[in-house]
């Protein structure tokens, strides 16, 4: 085995799969604990991504597109959770979905609605990734239709160029 040199796409996309993550992982405490954004992103940004002392930080992530994230979720919840009622099939609600669940979509949808520059298949395929990191059931096919479903709502012109 190499120790090949990671280039900086590679490096990129790692720290922005990172940060996809852990903004699931925020909105779900959010969720569960009812401890709020400001608190919840601090956490993060100065526990969870660092270690006093440490030479690395305990997890590498892109911190910038994680606040983009969890920021963005929170200012926009009401019209995100709409995009997301309207990706769910007939007699699921948003209450019906697993913590996690919810918030993967809620990221998903996020990143749909408001970040253009990442394109659509990558905002899906990142998030049905990180369904597989938590399930191994039928959610991370949940996942992957849902947010399908969102993305020909909100980049249908997108969609069907691919």
């Amino acid at each position: 085995m190499t120790d090949r040199k990671e280039t900086d796409s590679e490096e990129r996309a790692r720290l922005r799969a990172a940060s996809r993550l852990a903004a699931v992982q925020a909105l779900y405490q959010m969720d569960l604990s009812g401890r709020g954004a400001k608190a919840v992103a601090e956490e993060f940004l100065e526990v969870r991504f660092r270690e006093e002392g440490a030479e690395r930080p305990i997890v590498e992530a892109d911190e910038d597109l994680f606040s983009d994230i969890l920021s963005g979720v929170v200012a926009t919840q009401a019209e995100i959770d709409d995009a997301v009622k309207g990706a769910l099939a007939k007699g699921w609600t948003l209450p019906r979905l697993d913590a996690t669940v919810r918030a993967i979509l809620r990221c998903g949808a996020y990143e749909l609605m408001k970040r253009p520059d990442v394109p659509a298949r990558v905002v899906i395929d990142q998030y049905v990734d990180v369904a597989h990191a938590f399930f191994e059931g039928p959610e991370p096919g949940f996942v992957n239709a849902a947010l399908d479903t969102c993305a020909r709502k909100v980049r249908g012109d997108e969609m069907k160029a691919k």
